[in-house]
């Protein structure tokens, strides 16, 4: 894939590009050092002041891991199954069975693709219905064998399409939040990406719940709230300050557990590093997760839900 650079990345990248250029040539060891130093400092002061913006160009890099890119530093033995005994296999939605340090689990998540023509064929990670439902038969699965669920999420919403709406695609999302809220047994949930309305809740309920740091969850795309609210989709940038949809917002609004640090410059820098930060979290959350009881995991997690949310009395 050719470099794909967002506006506030070049800077640094040509800087990096400089170092690169230096390196083997000699007496510029302290040229090296000052420009190393330059482009840490800028760096930090760049990433600490995204806008809710810039963070969903991070959240859409093409070069961000998805599932099947993550899959190899997280987990070994990876088995994938196929299909929803229904209708169809859904491309859109990764799911199967692995290992995560010596224990058996299952796996779910939303799949891309990093070039056009995987794109296409995974409608650009949006599930049609047949790929819930195949969730769903993988976490029946997971229930009946004891294993713990992870699920990865990273889709625009679910597909809008009419043949989705034909097969019942809202009926499928619904089924899945009913079914996952009393499994019985522990789901982690983690947005690596972008967290689109249905097609990303019908997955993302869990016991805990994480984000990436330059990921973000939220009702509607920036593009689509300017569309409706302004009818002007080129005023997403507005729409995203206004949905306050990061993972720190998330944090704030008590929807998620916690943030999972990112790579310097973004998940797309360095998969590997990025899988070590889930991993941990992973690692953490089924340390706590699994001494409960059947009927603790439940009540906890229905408890959950329930809490999320800010109301404020007016009048």
């Amino acid at each position: 894939m050719a470099e794909f650079l967002l506006d506030f990345e070049k800077p640094i990248v040509e800087l990096d590009k400089r170092i690169e250029a230096l390196k083997g040539l000699e007496g510029v060891d302290g040229e090296i050092a000052k420009l190393q130093k330059q482009a840490k400092k800028l760096r930090r002061k760049v990433y600490s002041r995204l806008t809710r913006w810039q963070i969903v160009q991070l959240a859409r890099h093409p070069r961000r891991p998805y599932t099947l890119d993550l899959i190899p530093y997280l987990f070994t033995d990876f088995t994938q199954l196929h299909g929803d005994r229904g209708f169809a296999d859904d491309p859109a939605i990764v799911t199967g069975i692995a290992r995560f340090r010596g224990r058996s689990l299952a796996l779910v998540g939303h799949q891309k693709g990093h070039d056009t023509k995987e794109r296409i064929r995974r409608n650009f990670g949006m599930p049609h219905p047949e790929g819930y439902r195949k969730a769903l038969r993988i976490y029946k699965l997971a229930e009946k064998f004891g294993m713990p669920i992870i699920n990865l999420v990273d889709t625009p919403g679910a597909d809008p399409g009419i043949g989705a709406e034909e097969r019942g695609q809202s009926e499928a999302i619904a089924r899945n939040l009913q079914e996952i809220a009393v499994l019985r047994t522990p789901v982690i949930v983690i947005v690596t990406g972008e967290g689109g309305s249905g097609g990303a809740l019908a997955i993302g309920v869990g016991d805990r719940i994480y984000m990436l740091e330059y990921s973000f969850y939220s009702t509607i795309s920036p593009e689509g709230c300017a569309s409706i609210l302004w009818r002007d989709s080129s005023k997403a940038p507005q729409a995203a300050e206004a949905l306050k949809f990061t993972s720190r917002d998330n944090l704030d609004h008590g929807v998620i557990d916690a943030v999972i640090p990112e790579p310097s410059g973004g998940a797309h820098r360095d998969w590997q590093l990025a899988a070590k930060f889930i991993e941990e979290q992973i690692s953490q959350a089924l340390a706590e997760l699994e001494p409960l009881s059947t009927q603790e995991l439940i009540a906890k997690r229905i408890e959950k839900f329930r809490r999320i949310g800010k109301f404020k009395t007016v009048g």
